[in-house]
């Protein structure tokens, strides 16, 4: 399978960072499933007013911090989210772009968007990991964006969300086949 390639200021900037290959293959995959999930919305459900680059962006940086805490590879942690907050807005990104990088893993917190829960989920479908509450709270983004039912919106989202989630095993793979 062929994956989309990071957009050219993420790759250098990983590259300026020293970001280890597996890191860098993840941030590839989240950015690929996160451009099939917009893709899916923006057609399904026109409604929804979301800023799709930033979507991108927030997904193909939103684990930067892990080239300070490389640990964080291989075991669970959430230093490396504002870490990589505060790494991305040191070399000049905007803070609504940075912002990705600290709200992937606090979807709940407040003022997170539309834009942070699809970089959350992003996150967590690449691999097939399905998280109920993240999901509910996209999908109720999507009802009242949309005026359609709650349990319409989410068997929307979830037809799309299986889909991307077939694709798993090989996604593991091919990051597998990076050293940390």
């Amino acid at each position: 399978m062929t994956y989309r390639d990071l957009p050219g200021e993420v790759a250098r900037l990983l590259e300026l960072l020293g970001a280890p290959p597996r890191l860098a293959a993840h941030l590839r995959l989240v950015h690929d499933v996160a451009w099939d999930l917009t893709g899916w919305l923006a057609g399904a459900h026109p409604e929804v007013v979301f800023d799709r680059a930033a979507v991108l962006f927030g997904a193909a940086t939103h684990d930067v911090g892990k080239v300070v805490f490389p640990e964080e590879l291989s075991v669970p942690g959430v230093r490396h989210e504002a870490a990589g907050r505060e790494l991305l807005s040191a070399r000049g990104v905007p803070e609504r772009l940075a912002r990705f990088a600290g709200t992937h893993g606090s979807w709940g917190a407040a003022g997170v968007g539309v834009e942070d829960l699809l970089v959350s989920v992003a996150d967590k479908v690449w691999k097939a990991k399905r998280v109920e509450d993240l999901e509910l709270l996209l999908t109720g983004r999507i009802a009242v964006a949309s005026g359609v039912a709650m349990w319409e919106a989410f068997l929307s989202l979830d037809d799309c969300l299986q889909e991307l989630a077939a694709g798993a095993d090989e996604r593991l793979a091919f990051q597998n086949g990076f050293p940390v």
